[in-house]
């Protein structure tokens, strides 16, 4: 009876076929999240709790990197990222406690989304030396512009994020692991063309983005 029983079990196991992959898992969440509607007060309230002490009650980040800057990000951008963590399909262990799903329900991620959107972007972001500055333009314009925008911008449409204001070291290194394949989550198009960057090309053309500015919005009259 017992052998019986270990015999379903092995069956069962194998019937149910393997996990879902990271991705697919992520995917599904950010589809679910992405329907949700934002409540910015509880928004500014959830994000205070659980991101303040790290990102600032601004959401500007750290200078230093650590941290990175949220505020004025396009809320998909947002929303993706929290989901890949979640799945697996990104690795920030510091991130681990804060998105675990007994404490980061998908309606707090819909409303801190949304909230930090309304955030405006810091001036006074970390910025690189300025040493090569000129091969970073070139770079910026050959290879990211048409993604990321003349004002790093961003695209919500194609999940591409704001570079606006975004920390110099912060940048320089996601840049660096997605060249490296340290990053599991880099787009595709972009893992392809930085594997042939070397390292002044990566420190030049994240100095650039560093110095990028959003353009103020017109007033609402």
């Amino acid at each position: 009876m017992k052998n019986l029983w270990i015999i379903a079990m092995v069956a069962g196991t194998a019937w149910a076929g393997p996990p879902p992959a990271p991705e697919a898992e992520a995917a599904k969440e950010l589809k679910r999240v992405v329907a949700r509607k934002a409540d910015l007060i509880r928004g500014k309230e959830r994000y205070q709790a659980l991101c303040a002490s790290c990102h600032l009650e601004n959401g500007a980040g750290l200078p230093d990197g650590t941290f990175p800057q949220l505020a004025g990000q396009h809320p998909i951008v947002i929303l993706k990222q929290l989901a890949d963590l979640r799945a697996g399909a990104r690795d920030i262990a510091v991130m681990a406690p804060s998105v675990a799903k007994d404490k980061l329900t998908e309606q707090d991620m819909a409303d801190i989304a949304g909230y930090l959107q309304l955030l405006p972007i810091p001036r006074d972001n970390g910025r690189g030396e300025g040493e090569f500055l000129e091969d970073g333009q070139r770079l910026y314009k050959k290879d990211c512009l048409s993604c990321h925008g003349r004002s790093g911008e961003g695209d919500p449409k194609t999940h591409t994020p704001v570079l606006a204001g975004q920390h110099f070291k912060y940048m320089l290194r996601q840049a660096q692991e997605i060249r490296d394949g340290k990053r599991k989550n880099g787009n595709p198009a972009m893992m392809e063309f930085i594997k042939s960057y070397t390292d002044t090309q990566i420190v030049a053309v994240t100095d650039w983005m560093s110095r990028l500015v959003m353009p103020d919005l017109p007033k609402k009259r």
